[in-house]
């Protein structure tokens, strides 16, 4: 039964899925290119805006360049808050957004923020079960059906783990909209361009758990067929 290769459960359940993330993907970069182009009354950067969101909430986090675009994230190992090319000097609606987004990420460790630590709990496994998983289905289908099984479970870990990014995600845009809306860093007309942008960036982490979820079923069917037909 093939796994890397096209299956009718490939075509009937990733293939969907894949169209759905490429959407998301281009969904989240027309956004942010439309709404990078449109500037500030308050004419604070990115860089500038998270220090002010910082400065609101009692935090002080670093901030650093790096290249790219849509490249931004929060390093809780490092502590400091990385800013893309197009948002950490960038004076518009959409770098605005997004940094409120990444520091919105350090308040929730800064609070103790549960979800955001059950994640990064199971990241060491996740990689590690994610990272065998489909060679211990194929190694199962040829030789010893428990471990395909097996093989199946880890990959539910990667299912698990998007599962649990969803709320951090969702929660980190929820807190930086109420921060900018607070600190009056933007006004409501253009709080309604950063909730775009950062709904469209939700919308990738919703598509990567369809994605997840439908590999995970399709290895779950091929593996289930098998077992039947034997």
């Amino acid at each position: 039964m093939p796994l890397f290769f096209v299956d009718k459960w490939y075509l009937i359940l990733v293939v969907p899925a894949l169209l759905v993330t490429l959407w998301a993907q281009i969904k989240v970069q027309t956004t942010f290119k439309k709404y990078n182009q449109i500037g500030t009354r308050g004419g604070l950067s990115g860089a500038e805006a998270s220090a002010a969101i910082q400065r609101q909430n009692g935090i002080h986090v670093p901030l650093e360049m790096v290249k790219g675009s849509l490249s931004d994230h929060y390093d809780p190992r490092a502590n400091v808050i990385r800013l893309s090319e197009t948002v950490y000097g960038v004076r518009s609606i959409a770098a605005v957004g997004v940094a409120a987004h990444e520091t919105g990420h350090a308040m929730q460790y800064a609070q103790g923020y549960a979800p955001i630590q059950i994640r990064n709990a199971i990241v060491p496994v996740t990689r590690i079960a994610s990272g065998v998983s489909i060679y211990m289905v194929l190694f199962g289908l040829l030789f010893w059906e428990p471990l395909a099984m097996l093989g199946v479970a880890f990959f539910g870990f990667s299912v698990v783990f998007q599962l649990l990014t969803l709320p951090v995600e969702f929660n980190a845009s929820s807190r930086a909209m109420k921060a900018l809306r607070e600190s009056g860093v933007l006004t409501e007309e253009e709080l309604s361009g950063a909730r775009k942008v950062l709904t469209a960036a939700a919308m990738t982490y919703v598509a990567a758990l369809f994605l997840s979820l439908m590999s995970f079923l399709r290895l779950l069917l091929i593996v289930g067929g098998r077992r039947r037909n034997d």
